[in-house]
């Protein structure tokens, strides 16, 4: 069975799954980060109990954990933010390109034009086996969630497979539920399979479902318009993946940063944002959207980042 997911953090995590529980748990480095509201420094015995805690917990997921089985050979990751930028390539090149580069142009030391490169050399290899396996008869299991750059992932999926006539017989889907009711009486909500931990998966294979070949057309036909389209974003509203305008999520970053004082770390707006509305967006999108707004001249740039760190690690003031 090949294994489709649209990102590196989800690719890694399926790939951990095939064996994760199998035998003896043998334990590991576990790294654990620890911060104060009032930025105080956490102490030795904090960061030790910390790490015993989360050293239990991987303990306990390890052997409640059943192994997914398969080789990660068959797993195939689209790390392609197809959510964001051109998409009228019929095949990710030159204008993918530019839109990972300028995504991921907040990288020190040219590191995003680097990362940019390596995505897209291994989109169209990783394509090229796919297509090949699924000629063959092979079939492939595509993991998607409401998460723009993952269902954006999926119709262009589904587009691809429509081109090259893969039977529907060959297709199976699984989607993220929107949320999940754990034991303790709490709810979870992923955005994300990225999310998901090495133990999870083997759990989501319930919801596997196969898809009419009418299903895989109308998602290519709805890619093809939205490639039409090619507008600077994609965004899910109201269960439907449409275009929209860049600004879109302006006006969650100016709320978070409205709030803050006239001068303000530019990290923490991006973390409220990413962790308070659950956009299913990147630090790297508001990162550059808040970049817009200094070349706007709503805000000043008071501080730089140290040569090693992103560059939203700065402080920022607003403009009168």
């Amino acid at each position: 069975m090949i294994e489709i997911v649209f990102g590196d953090s989800a690719c890694g995590s399926l790939k951990m799954a095939q064996n994760y529980g199998k035998g003896k748990y043998q334990g590991g480095y576990i790294g654990v980060i620890i911060s104060h509201a009032d930025g105080s420094k956490p102490s030795k015995r904090e960061i030790k109990a910390a790490k015993r805690e989360a050293e239990e917990k991987e303990r306990l997921a390890w052997e409640n954990a059943a192994p997914l089985g398969g080789s990660p050979a068959n797993i195939y990751g689209f790390s392609l933010k197809l959510s964001i930028g051109d998409i009228s390539e019929e095949q990710p090149g030159t204008k993918r390109m530019q839109a990972l580069e300028r995504l991921y142009s907040i990288y020190p030391n040219d590191e995003g034009q680097q990362l940019a490169q390596e995505i897209l050399k291994s989109t169209n290899e990783n394509l090229k086996k796919v297509k090949e396996r699924t000629a063959d008869g092979e079939s492939l299991r595509i993991w998607y969630s409401n998460q723009p750059d993952e269902m954006c992932g999926f119709y262009w999926f589904m587009y691809l497979l429509n081109q090259w006539k893969v039977s529907d017989e060959q297709v199976f889907i699984v989607k993220l539920p929107e949320w999940e009711a754990h034991e303790k009486g709490t709810i979870v909500r992923k955005t994300n399979w990225g999310e998901t931990a090495p133990g999870e998966w083997n759990r989501y294979i319930e919801l596997q479902k196969t898809v009419p070949q009418i299903f895989i057309q109308s998602c290519a036909s709805h890619w093809l318009e939205l490639k039409r389209e090619n507008a600077p974003l994609r965004i899910l509203l109201n269960g439907q993946l449409v275009s929209s305008s860049e600004k879109i999520y302006d006006d969650f970053i100016l709320r978070e940063i409205a709030a803050e004082n006239e001068e303000f770390q530019e990290a923490m707006i991006i973390g409220r944002v990413l962790g308070k509305y659950q956009l299913g967006i990147s630090d790297s999108w508001v990162a550059f959207r808040i970049e817009e707004m200094i070349h706007a001249g709503k805000l000043t740039v008071m501080s730089s980042a140290d040569e090693d760190m992103p560059v939203y690690h700065r402080r920022l003031k607003k403009s009168i």
